[in-house]
Parts: structure tokens; C-alpha cells; sequence
């Protein structure tokens, strides 16, 4: 049986997929790394409302961050965030 400190921590990680919005925007990092502009573009979304998402996946550590000049650019953290939503899909098709 895990600790109690990991069946919060458990149950924290599950609370971030509980938002559609940050699914969609993980299913966005699925294709490539990109900036906060080019995810709110793909979203039809205000980058401010992207770059608060994506604070909550970074701190969730399904996210991470990458500066390029002036730009930061988004990417998964690991192939683990790929591989929870692909179970989650599988699970909610059968």
C-alpha cells in the first residue's frame, strides 16, 4: 500500500487531467514542441489563459520549459504523460 504523501500526490496528479483544456494542450505537445503563441493559436485561446494552464502542467511536472531566444518553448516532460492519457483513451473507448 502506498504512503499516505503518495496517494496525495496520486491523487494531485489525476486533478490536473481533470481539465479538458489541459488535455487539449498536451494533445498539442504530442505533435511538437511549441511556444505559449502557437498552442493558443492551435486552441483558439488567449495566451494568457494557455500560460496559466501550462503553470499548473509544469508544476504537475508534465510539462517543461525551454528558452530559445525570446521565446520559451513547451515539450512533455516524459514519455509517462503520453503513455497516462493513452491509457485513459483506451479505458474510456471499451
Amino acid at each position: 500500500m502506498p504512503t499516505e504523501d503518495q496517494m496525495y500526490d496520486l491523487a494531485e496528479l489525476f486533478k490536473v487531467f481533470g481539465d479538458s483544456t489541459r488535455i487539449r494542450i498536451l494533445y498539442v505537445l504530442f505533435e511538437s514542441d511549441v511556444c505559449v503563441a502557437d498552442i493558443a493559436e492551435a486552441l483558439n485561446m488567449t495566451q494568457s489563459a494557455i500560460s496559466h494552464q501550462l503553470r499548473i502542467l509544469k508544476q504537475a511536472k508534465l510539462v517543461s520549459a525551454r528558452r530559445e531566444g525570446k521565446s520559451v518553448i513547451y515539450s512533455l516532460a516524459d514519455d509517462h504523460v503520453r503513455t497516462i492519457i493513452a491509457q485513459g483513451q483506451e479505458h474510456i473507448c471499451e
